[in-house]
């Protein structure tokens, strides 16, 4: 798949995704190894905390298919501002993908997209061999 295909699967997903309070909506497409693809949006709930984003249900979508290997992530908001995963999710792809992950952010039509890797975006990681 293409980065374009890629990015365009996450913009396509943002059409489900369930932004009533902050009309923010986001969509994530993740891209295996072996060149699969897992999409997620956001979904708000009134308990802001309870809220699920779009990274977040792309990778526990594709876990759930047995998936662990990943090689791309593409964010898109409805704004096309360069959104990057928050901090939260970054640890989350952290606990399934390697620092070169890339991360792959819509700037908008015309525009190239931002290009980081997830080891830039999370320095210093937190580990599973750091909790021993």
């Amino acid at each position: 798949m293409t980065e374009s295909e890629l990015l365009e699967a996450a913009r396509t997903v943002q059409n489900s995704a369930h932004v009533p309070y902050s009309e923010y909506p986001v969509g994530a497409a993740l891209e295996t190894a072996d060149g699969e693809v897992f999409v997620g949006c956001n979904l708000e709930n009134a308990n802001f905390s309870n809220s699920l984003h779009a990274e977040e249900v792309a990778i526990a979508e594709a876990v759930k298919k047995g998936h662990r290997d990943f090689s791309r992530l593409a964010v898109s908001s409805g704004r096309r501002d360069g959104v990057t995963p928050c901090g939260m999710c970054r640890q989350t792809l952290a606990e399934f993908c390697d620092d070169d992950l890339i991360v792959i952010c819509d700037e908008g039509e015309g525009e190239a997209p931002s290009e980081y890797t997830l080891g830039e975006l999370l320095p210093n990681t937190i580990t599973e061999e750091m909790l021993e």
